[in-house]
C-alpha cells in the first residue's frame, strides 16, 4: 500500500497548480513548494485510498523524466502510504459479531478485559501492522 508518482508543478498566480499526469482527476493548488509537497502527498493519499475501496485498478507510474511542463513547471516524486492514510482518517468504530465460550467470557469479564482492544491488537498483530 505504499506509492511513488510523479507530480507536475506549475506556477500559477498565487503559487503553484499541482498534478498527477498518471492518476486521473487528482490535482491540488498550494502557495509555497512546501506547502505544496504536503498538499500533493494528501490528494494523491485520498485519491490511491478512493481507488483501493472502489476496487479500481490503479496505474504504473510513469518515469518521472517523460513529464512534460513548460520552462516554469518542474517534475518531483511524491509517495503515499494508504495503510498510514487509513489509520489517521478512518476511525470510525465498526461493530463485530462474535462468539467465545461461556466460561472464557466469565473470565474475561472478571478480569476486567477490554474486548474490543484485546481484539484489536490481536488483529494488528495477526496482520502484521502497528499502530499510527
Amino acid at each position: 500500500m505504499k506509492y511513488v508518482y510523479p507530480a507536475l508543478f506549475q506556477p500559477e498566480e498565487g503559487g503553484f497548480f499541482i498534478s498527477f499526469p498518471d492518476i486521473d482527476g487528482c490535482f491540488t493548488q498550494a502557495s509555497t513548494i512546501p506547502e505544496g509537497l504536503d498538499m500533493a502527498a494528501d490528494a494523491l493519499s485520498l485519491m490511491l485510498w478512493h481507488m483501493e475501496e472502489e476496487h479500481m485498478e490503479i496505474p504504473a507510474p510513469s518515469p518521472i523524466s517523460s513529464l512534460n511542463g513548460d520552462n516554469s513547471s518542474f517534475a518531483t516524486l511524491i509517495s503515499a502510504d494508504t495503510l498510514a492514510y487509513r489509520q489517521l482518517h478512518d476511525t470510525k468504530a465498526v461493530r463485530k459479531n462474535l462468539s467465545i465460550p461461556r466460561w472464557l467470557d466469565t473470565l474475561a469479564v472478571q478480569h476486567n478485559i477490554n474486548f474490543s482492544n484485546i481484539l484489536q491488537n490481536a488483529l494488528m498483530r495477526e496482520l502484521g501492522v502497528s499502530k499510527a
